[in-house]
C-alpha cells in the first residue's frame, strides 16, 4: 500500500466509524411501551394538599396565587384556544389546560375529569392553570 493509500485510509476511518455509528442510532429499534394505561397511571394516588371543589377555590379570597387545587368534574364547553370552563357541581369556573397537558385524553362534556393546577388569580378574574388531567374510570 502506498503512502498516499495509506493516508486515504487513515482520514476515511474516522468518517466510516462516525457514520456506521449514526446509522446503528438512527435504525435501532425504539420501545414503546406494551400498555399505554400503565404509563399514564404511574405515580402517587392518594391524598392531596389544596383546594378540592370549585366553590372552595372562588371563596378562596384568603388564599393566594399558584394554591394547588385538585379538582374532579367535568369541563363543559371549551373556551377558545386553551380555555375551558369547568364544573364540579358546586360551581363553574375557567380553566387553562396547555395542549401538552392532555396527556392524550380524550374528553367530552360526559366525561369526568380529574384536574390538578394552581389558582391564578388575576385581578378581575380567578381561573386555574392546569398541570395534569386525568380521566376518572
Amino acid at each position: 500500500m502506498s503512502m498516499s493509500n495509506k493516508r486515504f485510509a487513515m482520514l476515511l476511518l474516522p468518517a466510516v466509524l462516525l457514520s456506521t455509528s449514526v446509522f446503528a442510532a438512527t435504525t435501532a429499534p425504539t420501545t414503546q411501551p406494551i400498555n399505554n394505561v400503565a404509563t399514564q397511571q404511574q405515580g402517587f394516588s392518594g391524598p392531596s394538599v389544596g383546594l378540592k371543589t370549585v366553590k372552595a377555590v372562588l371563596d378562596s379570597s384568603m388564599f393566594s396565587d399558584d394554591t394547588p387545587v385538585t379538582l374532579t368534574g367535568n369541563i363543559t364547553n371549551s373556551l377558545g384556544d386553551e380555555h375551558y370552563q369547568f364544573t364540579d357541581g358546586t360551581g363553574s369556573i375557567t380553566v387553562e389546560i396547555d395542549h401538552n397537558k392532555w396527556f392524550g385524553a380524550q374528553v367530552t362534556p360526559q366525561t369526568k375529569i380529574t384536574i390538578q393546577g394552581e389558582i391564578d388569580k388575576e385581578f378581575n378574574h380567578t381561573a386555574i392553570d392546569v398541570n395534569h388531567v386525568r380521566v376518572v374510570s
